[in-house]
Protein backbone atom coordinates (compact mmCIF):
# COMPACT_ATOMS: atom_id res chain seq x y z
CA UNK A 1 0.00 0.00 0.00
CA UNK A 2 1.33 3.33 -0.97
CA UNK A 3 0.49 7.14 0.66
CA UNK A 4 -1.44 7.24 -2.81
CA UNK A 5 -3.98 4.50 -2.54
CA UNK A 6 -7.59 6.27 -0.92
CA UNK A 7 -8.78 4.28 2.25
CA UNK A 8 -11.22 1.84 0.37
CA UNK A 9 -8.54 0.76 -2.48
CA UNK A 10 -6.30 -1.40 -0.11
CA UNK A 11 -3.40 -2.37 -2.07
CA UNK A 12 -1.11 -4.69 -1.26
CA UNK A 13 2.75 -4.62 -2.57
CA UNK A 14 4.77 -7.85 -2.83
CA UNK A 15 8.31 -7.90 -2.69
CA UNK A 16 8.27 -8.07 -6.40
CA UNK A 17 6.82 -4.68 -7.05
CA UNK A 18 3.30 -6.62 -8.19
CA UNK A 19 -0.02 -5.27 -6.77
CA UNK A 20 -3.08 -6.73 -5.77
CA UNK A 21 -5.88 -4.42 -5.43
CA UNK A 22 -8.16 -5.42 -2.20
CA UNK A 23 -11.46 -3.17 -1.81
CA UNK A 24 -10.58 -2.24 1.95
CA UNK A 25 -8.30 -2.95 4.70
CA UNK A 26 -9.80 -6.12 7.05
CA UNK A 27 -10.48 -3.49 9.45
CA UNK A 28 -12.96 -1.47 6.80
CA UNK A 29 -14.43 -4.74 5.38
CA UNK A 30 -15.68 -5.67 8.56
CA UNK A 31 -17.14 -2.49 9.40
CA UNK A 32 -19.14 -2.48 5.89
CA UNK A 33 -20.24 -5.96 6.87
CA UNK A 34 -18.92 -7.41 3.77
CA UNK A 35 -17.94 -10.82 3.64
CA UNK A 36 -13.93 -11.35 3.20
CA UNK A 37 -12.23 -11.54 -0.18
CA UNK A 38 -11.61 -14.97 -1.66
CA UNK A 39 -7.93 -13.93 -0.87
CA UNK A 40 -8.79 -14.70 2.20
CA UNK A 41 -9.71 -17.67 2.50
CA UNK A 42 -7.49 -21.25 3.52
CA UNK A 43 -9.01 -23.59 0.57
CA UNK A 44 -6.72 -26.20 2.15
CA UNK A 45 -3.97 -26.63 4.87
CA UNK A 46 -1.13 -29.81 5.48
CA UNK A 47 -2.79 -28.36 9.55
CA UNK A 48 -6.60 -29.68 9.40
CA UNK A 49 -9.33 -27.29 8.62
CA UNK A 50 -10.00 -23.54 9.63
CA UNK A 51 -13.25 -23.95 11.18
CA UNK A 52 -12.68 -26.48 13.68
CA UNK A 53 -13.30 -26.19 17.16
CA UNK A 54 -10.02 -27.88 19.08
CA UNK A 55 -10.21 -28.32 23.06
CA UNK A 56 -9.01 -25.73 25.20
CA UNK A 57 -5.88 -27.50 26.85
CA UNK A 58 -4.38 -25.52 29.36
CA UNK A 59 -0.66 -25.01 28.79
CA UNK A 60 2.17 -25.21 31.41
CA UNK A 61 1.83 -22.40 33.80
CA UNK A 62 5.50 -20.80 35.13
CA UNK A 63 6.47 -18.65 38.48
CA UNK A 64 9.13 -16.91 37.08
CA UNK A 65 9.63 -15.56 40.74
CA UNK A 66 10.59 -19.05 41.51
CA UNK A 67 12.90 -19.94 39.13
CA UNK A 68 15.61 -19.99 41.09
CA UNK A 69 14.28 -23.55 42.81
CA UNK A 70 14.72 -26.38 41.23
CA UNK A 71 11.39 -27.56 40.89
CA UNK A 72 10.02 -25.11 39.13
CA UNK A 73 13.27 -24.88 36.78
CA UNK A 74 12.54 -28.67 35.67
CA UNK A 75 8.55 -27.28 35.09
CA UNK A 76 9.77 -25.22 32.75
CA UNK A 77 12.11 -27.13 30.73
CA UNK A 78 9.21 -29.49 30.76
CA UNK A 79 7.32 -26.97 28.96
CA UNK A 80 9.78 -26.50 26.51
CA UNK A 81 10.40 -29.74 25.59
CA UNK A 82 7.09 -30.45 25.28
CA UNK A 83 4.87 -27.53 24.23
CA UNK A 84 7.53 -24.32 23.53
CA UNK A 85 5.10 -22.01 25.33
CA UNK A 86 4.15 -21.29 28.49
CA UNK A 87 1.91 -18.95 31.00
CA UNK A 88 4.31 -16.75 32.76
CA UNK A 89 2.75 -15.91 36.26
CA UNK A 90 5.44 -13.67 38.87
CA UNK A 91 6.72 -11.53 35.62
CA UNK A 92 6.52 -8.50 38.18
CA UNK A 93 4.90 -6.18 35.94
CA UNK A 94 1.72 -4.49 37.27
CA UNK A 95 -1.93 -5.50 35.71
CA UNK A 96 -2.68 -2.04 35.80
CA UNK A 97 0.44 -1.18 33.66
CA UNK A 98 -0.75 -4.33 31.21
CA UNK A 99 -3.74 -2.87 30.66
CA UNK A 100 -2.79 0.78 29.88
CA UNK A 101 -0.40 -1.43 27.02
CA UNK A 102 -3.43 -3.19 25.62
CA UNK A 103 -5.60 0.09 25.79
CA UNK A 104 -2.64 2.27 23.42
CA UNK A 105 -3.34 -0.31 21.43
CA UNK A 106 -6.97 -0.36 21.02
CA UNK A 107 -7.00 3.16 21.13
CA UNK A 108 -4.29 3.63 18.21
CA UNK A 109 -6.66 0.51 15.82
CA UNK A 110 -9.80 2.83 16.60
CA UNK A 111 -8.49 6.02 15.10
CA UNK A 112 -10.14 7.28 11.64
CA UNK A 113 -8.42 5.44 9.02
CA UNK A 114 -6.63 8.75 7.51
CA UNK A 115 -4.77 8.93 11.11
CA UNK A 116 -3.85 5.39 11.05
CA UNK A 117 -2.14 6.25 7.66
CA UNK A 118 0.16 8.22 9.04
CA UNK A 119 1.86 5.31 10.42
CA UNK A 120 1.84 3.12 7.22
CA UNK A 121 4.44 1.15 5.85
CA UNK A 122 6.33 1.39 3.01
CA UNK A 123 5.54 -0.87 -0.06
CA UNK A 124 7.91 -4.25 0.62
CA UNK A 125 8.55 -3.23 3.81
CA UNK A 126 7.13 -4.41 7.11
CA UNK A 127 7.46 -1.58 9.30
CA UNK A 128 4.57 0.32 10.46
CA UNK A 129 0.42 0.31 9.75
CA UNK A 130 -1.68 -2.29 7.61
CA UNK A 131 -1.18 -5.96 6.74
CA UNK A 132 1.54 -7.73 5.68
CA UNK A 133 3.80 -7.59 2.79
CA UNK A 134 2.58 -9.98 -0.14
CA UNK A 135 5.49 -12.14 -1.25
CA UNK A 136 3.34 -14.50 -3.86
CA UNK A 137 0.44 -14.50 -5.65
CA UNK A 138 -0.67 -17.57 -3.86
CA UNK A 139 -0.44 -16.08 -0.79
CA UNK A 140 -3.31 -16.55 1.78
CA UNK A 141 -4.19 -13.04 3.35
CA UNK A 142 -4.70 -12.94 7.11
CA UNK A 143 -7.52 -11.45 8.38
CA UNK A 144 -5.75 -8.73 10.60
CA UNK A 145 -4.46 -5.13 10.77
CA UNK A 146 -1.25 -4.89 12.61
CA UNK A 147 1.08 -2.22 13.96
CA UNK A 148 4.79 -3.55 13.66
CA UNK A 149 7.68 -1.16 15.13
CA UNK A 150 11.25 -1.49 15.68
CA UNK A 151 12.41 -0.51 19.04
CA UNK A 152 15.72 -1.14 20.00
CA UNK A 153 18.22 -1.02 18.40
CA UNK A 154 17.44 2.78 20.08
CA UNK A 155 19.46 4.33 16.49
CA UNK A 156 16.80 2.10 13.93
CA UNK A 157 13.70 3.47 15.70
CA UNK A 158 11.58 4.93 12.73
CA UNK A 159 9.80 7.49 14.98
CA UNK A 160 7.74 8.78 12.37
CA UNK A 161 5.75 5.50 12.08
CA UNK A 162 4.94 5.77 15.78
CA UNK A 163 1.10 7.03 16.38
CA UNK A 164 0.56 10.47 18.01
CA UNK A 165 -2.26 8.82 19.52
CA UNK A 166 -2.35 8.33 22.77
CA UNK A 167 0.15 11.04 23.16
CA UNK A 168 2.01 8.45 25.47
CA UNK A 169 2.45 5.37 23.01
CA UNK A 170 5.85 6.58 22.60
CA UNK A 171 6.91 6.34 26.09
CA UNK A 172 4.52 3.50 27.51
CA UNK A 173 5.91 1.28 24.56
CA UNK A 174 9.46 2.00 25.77
CA UNK A 175 8.40 1.29 29.09
CA UNK A 176 6.94 -1.71 27.90
CA UNK A 177 9.96 -3.17 26.16
CA UNK A 178 12.19 -2.79 28.78
CA UNK A 179 10.12 -4.77 31.14
CA UNK A 180 9.88 -7.54 28.84
CA UNK A 181 13.68 -6.86 28.10
CA UNK A 182 13.80 -7.93 31.83
CA UNK A 183 11.32 -11.16 31.60
CA UNK A 184 13.07 -12.32 28.45
CA UNK A 185 16.70 -12.17 30.49
CA UNK A 186 14.98 -14.68 33.03
CA UNK A 187 13.99 -16.94 30.56
CA UNK A 188 17.36 -16.88 29.04
CA UNK A 189 19.26 -17.34 31.82
CA UNK A 190 16.88 -20.27 33.32
CA UNK A 191 16.42 -22.30 30.10
CA UNK A 192 19.92 -22.68 29.71
CA UNK A 193 20.58 -23.43 33.80
CA UNK A 194 17.49 -26.08 33.04
CA UNK A 195 19.62 -27.75 30.19
CA UNK A 196 23.05 -27.28 32.51
CA UNK A 197 24.80 -24.92 31.01
CA UNK A 198 26.56 -21.71 31.38
CA UNK A 199 24.03 -19.09 31.87
CA UNK A 200 25.17 -16.80 29.50
CA UNK A 201 25.41 -19.44 26.70
CA UNK A 202 21.76 -18.12 24.88
CA UNK A 203 22.07 -14.32 26.77
CA UNK A 204 25.12 -13.29 25.23
CA UNK A 205 23.56 -13.67 21.58
CA UNK A 206 21.27 -10.58 22.33
CA UNK A 207 23.37 -8.21 23.31
CA UNK A 208 24.11 -4.14 22.34
CA UNK A 209 22.88 -4.49 18.59
CA UNK A 210 19.82 -7.10 19.86
CA UNK A 211 16.57 -6.45 18.16
CA UNK A 212 13.71 -5.88 19.83
CA UNK A 213 9.95 -5.11 17.68
CA UNK A 214 6.56 -4.62 19.08
CA UNK A 215 3.76 -5.90 16.95
CA UNK A 216 0.12 -4.43 17.75
CA UNK A 217 -2.38 -6.88 16.58
CA UNK A 218 -6.07 -6.13 15.34
CA UNK A 219 -8.38 -8.74 14.34
CA UNK A 220 -12.06 -7.72 13.70
CA UNK A 221 -15.20 -9.65 13.43
CA UNK A 222 -14.97 -11.45 11.02
CA UNK A 223 -18.24 -13.17 9.43
CA UNK A 224 -16.40 -15.99 7.11
CA UNK A 225 -14.50 -17.40 10.67
CA UNK A 226 -14.70 -20.95 9.01
CA UNK A 227 -12.48 -19.90 6.22
CA UNK A 228 -10.62 -17.14 7.61
CA UNK A 229 -7.43 -16.99 10.07
CA UNK A 230 -6.64 -13.84 11.77
CA UNK A 231 -2.74 -15.29 11.60
CA UNK A 232 -1.99 -18.33 9.28
CA UNK A 233 0.17 -21.61 11.23
CA UNK A 234 3.45 -20.61 11.76
CA UNK A 235 6.27 -20.14 14.03
CA UNK A 236 8.17 -16.92 15.35
CA UNK A 237 11.39 -15.92 13.79
CA UNK A 238 12.65 -14.76 17.25
CA UNK A 239 14.79 -16.02 19.35
CA UNK A 240 11.39 -15.93 22.41
CA UNK A 241 8.26 -13.94 22.09
CA UNK A 242 6.02 -12.52 24.86
CA UNK A 243 2.74 -12.32 23.75
CA UNK A 244 -0.01 -10.15 25.95
CA UNK A 245 -3.40 -11.67 25.12
CA UNK A 246 -6.59 -9.95 24.68
CA UNK A 247 -7.99 -10.55 28.25
CA UNK A 248 -11.68 -11.09 26.79
CA UNK A 249 -11.56 -12.95 23.10
CA UNK A 250 -9.52 -16.08 22.90
CA UNK A 251 -8.19 -17.42 19.21
CA UNK A 252 -4.26 -18.45 19.84
CA UNK A 253 -4.31 -22.31 18.95
CA UNK A 254 -0.65 -24.25 19.26
CA UNK A 255 -0.22 -27.40 17.35
CA UNK A 256 0.73 -29.87 19.43
CA UNK A 257 0.53 -34.01 18.72
CA UNK A 258 -0.66 -32.97 14.81
CA UNK A 259 -3.97 -31.54 17.02
CA UNK A 260 -5.11 -27.97 17.67
CA UNK A 261 -5.58 -26.76 21.05
CA UNK A 262 -6.92 -23.33 22.13
CA UNK A 263 -4.86 -21.43 24.25
CA UNK A 264 -6.94 -20.63 27.74
CA UNK A 265 -6.82 -16.96 28.64
CA UNK A 266 -5.30 -16.42 32.29
CA UNK A 267 -6.02 -12.68 34.07
CA UNK A 268 -2.42 -10.69 33.64
CA UNK A 269 -0.52 -13.76 32.76
CA UNK A 270 1.91 -12.78 29.72
CA UNK A 271 2.49 -16.20 27.11
CA UNK A 272 5.90 -17.16 26.14
CA UNK A 273 6.89 -19.06 23.54
CA UNK A 274 10.68 -20.24 22.01
CA UNK A 275 11.21 -18.98 18.21
CA UNK A 276 12.82 -21.07 16.14
CA UNK A 277 16.23 -19.35 16.58
CA UNK A 278 15.90 -20.89 20.27
CA UNK A 279 15.36 -24.22 19.03
CA UNK A 280 18.28 -24.03 16.71
CA UNK A 281 20.30 -22.97 19.30
CA UNK A 282 19.27 -25.88 21.87
CA UNK A 283 19.91 -27.99 18.67
CA UNK A 284 16.05 -29.17 18.90
CA UNK A 285 15.58 -30.43 22.50
CA UNK A 286 13.54 -27.39 22.98
CA UNK A 287 10.68 -26.47 20.54
CA UNK A 288 9.04 -23.59 18.78
CA UNK A 289 5.82 -24.26 18.76
CA UNK A 290 3.58 -23.84 14.96
CA UNK A 291 0.67 -21.78 16.30
CA UNK A 292 -2.36 -19.87 14.82
CA UNK A 293 -4.54 -17.20 15.71
CA UNK A 294 -8.37 -17.87 14.34
CA UNK A 295 -11.28 -15.08 14.19
CA UNK A 296 -14.12 -14.06 15.80
CA UNK A 297 -17.34 -13.59 13.74
CA UNK A 298 -18.64 -11.28 16.34
CA UNK A 299 -16.24 -9.89 18.09
CA UNK A 300 -12.91 -7.73 17.54
CA UNK A 301 -9.66 -8.86 19.30
CA UNK A 302 -6.09 -6.80 20.29
CA UNK A 303 -2.81 -8.38 21.22
CA UNK A 304 0.49 -7.31 21.67
CA UNK A 305 3.43 -9.16 20.65
CA UNK A 306 7.04 -8.46 21.83
CA UNK A 307 9.94 -10.48 19.47
CA UNK A 308 13.29 -10.50 20.35
CA UNK A 309 16.45 -11.89 18.06
CA UNK A 310 19.83 -11.47 17.53
CA UNK A 311 21.60 -8.72 15.48
CA UNK A 312 21.47 -10.21 12.54
CA UNK A 313 25.11 -10.31 11.84
CA UNK A 314 24.97 -12.14 14.54
CA UNK A 315 26.05 -16.21 13.68
CA UNK A 316 23.66 -18.65 15.50
CA UNK A 317 23.90 -22.25 15.52
CA UNK A 318 23.16 -25.18 18.05
CA UNK A 319 25.39 -24.72 21.63
CA UNK A 320 28.46 -26.83 21.58
CA UNK A 321 27.44 -28.27 24.91
CA UNK A 322 24.05 -29.65 23.48
CA UNK A 323 26.09 -31.26 20.18
CA UNK A 324 27.33 -34.90 20.83
CA UNK A 325 27.55 -38.18 19.32
CA UNK A 326 24.23 -39.42 20.74
CA UNK A 327 23.17 -36.09 19.46
CA UNK A 328 24.88 -34.78 16.28
CA UNK A 329 24.57 -31.10 15.07
CA UNK A 330 20.29 -30.92 13.53
CA UNK A 331 20.36 -27.53 12.44
CA UNK A 332 22.99 -25.47 10.62
CA UNK A 333 24.92 -22.77 11.75
CA UNK A 334 23.46 -19.03 10.08
CA UNK A 335 22.98 -15.27 10.10
CA UNK A 336 19.73 -13.67 9.22
CA UNK A 337 17.48 -15.89 9.43
CA UNK A 338 14.13 -13.70 10.55
CA UNK A 339 14.39 -12.76 7.05
CA UNK A 340 14.46 -16.38 5.99
CA UNK A 341 11.34 -17.36 8.30
CA UNK A 342 9.77 -14.05 6.85
CA UNK A 343 9.81 -15.18 3.54
CA UNK A 344 8.71 -19.00 4.43
CA UNK A 345 5.54 -17.85 6.45
CA UNK A 346 3.96 -16.06 3.85
CA UNK A 347 4.72 -18.80 1.48
CA UNK A 348 3.15 -21.46 3.30
CA UNK A 349 6.59 -22.76 4.24
CA UNK A 350 8.03 -24.01 7.45
CA UNK A 351 10.98 -22.02 8.18
CA UNK A 352 13.06 -24.08 10.13
CA UNK A 353 13.01 -27.29 8.04
CA UNK A 354 14.98 -24.94 5.62
CA UNK A 355 17.78 -24.97 7.61
CA UNK A 356 18.10 -28.69 9.04
CA UNK A 357 21.36 -30.56 8.45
Amino acid sequence: MDSSTSPGKFRVPTMAGLVFPIEGTSQEIAVNGNDPPPEFFVKESAFGPVGSSPPMIPIPVIDLSLLSSETELEKLRSALTSWGCFQAMGHGISSSFLDKVREAGKEFFSLPMEEKQKCLRAACEGEGFGSDVVVSKQQVLDWCNRLFLMVFPEDKRRLNLWPETPNDFGETLIEYTMKIRSVMDVVFKATARSLKLEEDVFLKHFGEKTVMQARFNYYPPCPRSDMVLGLKPHSDKSGITVLLPDQEVEGLQIFKNNEWSRVPTIPHALIVNLGDQMEIMTNGIMKSPLHRVTTNPEKMRVSVAMLIEPDPEEEIGPADGLVDEERPKLYKTMKNYGHLNYVCFQKGVVAINEVKM
